[in-house]
């Protein structure tokens, strides 16, 4: 395609922010205009996710979770750095609790190795101990870059650059229809009653995306399946029982990680999240709820099979979910010392995780073109990470094809 002199951006998020930035960066004089449907920016995934700046250590080597993340993770810290913005290198460890789970932190550190993560190494109970004197485990897979940031913080620096190089910035407009025209312009029908015209449209719009995909000719699948993840917070006087951030070790038969406990930039540190089907695009709570949204995630063909794979996993989650007591037992596998009366309640964020038609997530960051109109399809952790490469894939896509 010719190169495009009307860029739209949707999506006020991290990505969005980041893709508008780097349109500008490569198209210094095109007219790009960001769309966010709330009034503030960072509304949803990325001002309520946990803050962590990955390593890459579980991505398959060569996929673009693993290159773009590990690119990310460069672009990010010089960003935080050139912007004076706090960006902790406080290092995480992914903690065995038995010998199959030993055994499998070595696979981890080979594809982490694989991937270019740097200073990986397995830990001894004695290490591990000396590292984390509160945390239990036999042994544990030491990263010691992975880092916390606060990404809304990010988000709005990169809009300020954005802006700075021309960007138009608009709060407040929810795109509400796609029509392609066979001049290849493309029009965005605002909620409002408002029309935008563009050359080029890329939709970073997270838990809406398919929806709006679908919209532009895309195809229906893959689907977006909210996943609600709730936090507790541990109490100030508990916050010293963890120095970095400690996870569990990744079990291939389970489609999400399990409780963590995540140091923030803030000073706070998150225990969580569950993982339970939301039952709405935005349902933060149990009592947000859409009938039909819940109902087209129900019908959808990829969730049903999802679901009779892995409902007993389901119903685990569901219970952390409504028991503070099964929630904290999760949390005592790896800090004992910690009793319920050391958790309150957090945010919670809702994960836009994408399912095929098979009922399989879709494992890598998934990105579609339909003539002008570019989709990211699938985006969750690390896409916050990943943003600045993200962006930059995208970008040289629409540019080159």
């Amino acid at each position: 395609m010719s190169t495009p002199a009307r860029v739209v951006v949707v999506g006020g998020g991290i990505l969005g922010a980041a893709t508008a930035r780097r349109l500008l960066e490569v198209l210094p004089g095109a007219h790009v205009t960001l769309l966010e449907k709330e009034d503030g920016l960072a509304a949803h995934q990325t001002g309520r996710n946990s803050g962590v700046v990955h390593a890459g250590l579980y991505y398959e080597p060569g996929s673009l979770k693993a290159t773009l993340c590990r690119r990310g993770v460069g672009l990010l810290r010089s960003f935080c750095a050139e912007r004076g913005l706090r960006y902790d290198e406080i290092g995480k460890v992914l903690v065995a609790l038995d010998e199959e789970e030993r055994a499998r932190l070595t696979a981890i550190a080979e594809r982490a190795r694989a991937n270019g993560v740097p200073g990986i190494r397995i830990l001894d109970h004695a290490e591990l101990v000396d590292r984390e004197p509160h945390v239990t485990g036999i042994a544990a897979l030491l990263s010691p870059t992975t880092a916390i940031v606060d990404y809304a913080a990010v988000t709005r620096e990169l809009v300020d650059d954005a802006v700075a190089r021309g960007a138009t910035v608009r709060t407040g407009f929810e795109v509400t229809g796609i029509d392609r025209r066979p001049s290849e312009e493309v029009v965005l029908r605002g909620a409002s009653g408002e029309d935008v015209v563009a050359d080029l449209v890329v939709l970073c719009a997270g838990l809406h995306v398919d929806r709006l995909a679908a919209l532009a000719g895309d195809e229906e699948a893959p689907r977006i399946v909210p996943f609600r993840g709730e936090y507790y917070a541990l109490t100030p006087e508990k916050r010293s029982l963890v120095t970095g951030l400690v996870y569990p070790v990744p079990d291939p038969r389970f489609p999400f990680l399990g409780v963590h406990l995540t140091p923030r930039v803030d000073g706070e540190v998150l225990v969580g999240p569950n993982a339970v089907l939301a039952l709405a695009r935005e349902g933060y709570g149990w009592g947000r709820v859409s009938v039909g949204e819940l109902a087209a995630t129900l019908r959808y063909p990829g969730f049903r099979r999802f679901a009779r794979r892995h409902w007993r996993t389901g119903l685990h989650e569901m219970h952390g979910s409504l028991s503070k007591q099964a929630f904290t037992a999760a949390a005592r596998r790896y800090v004992p010392e910690l009793t319920a009366a050391d958790l309150v309640p957090a945010h919670a964020g809702v994960r836009a995780q994408a399912l095929d038609l098979d009922g399989g997530l879709v494992e890598d960051f998934r990105i579609s073109r339909t003539g002008a109109v570019i989709a990211v399809r699938n985006a969750p952790s690390p896409a916050a990470t990943s943003a600045l490469a993200i962006a930059e894939h995208i970008v040289d896509r629409a540019l080159n094809g």
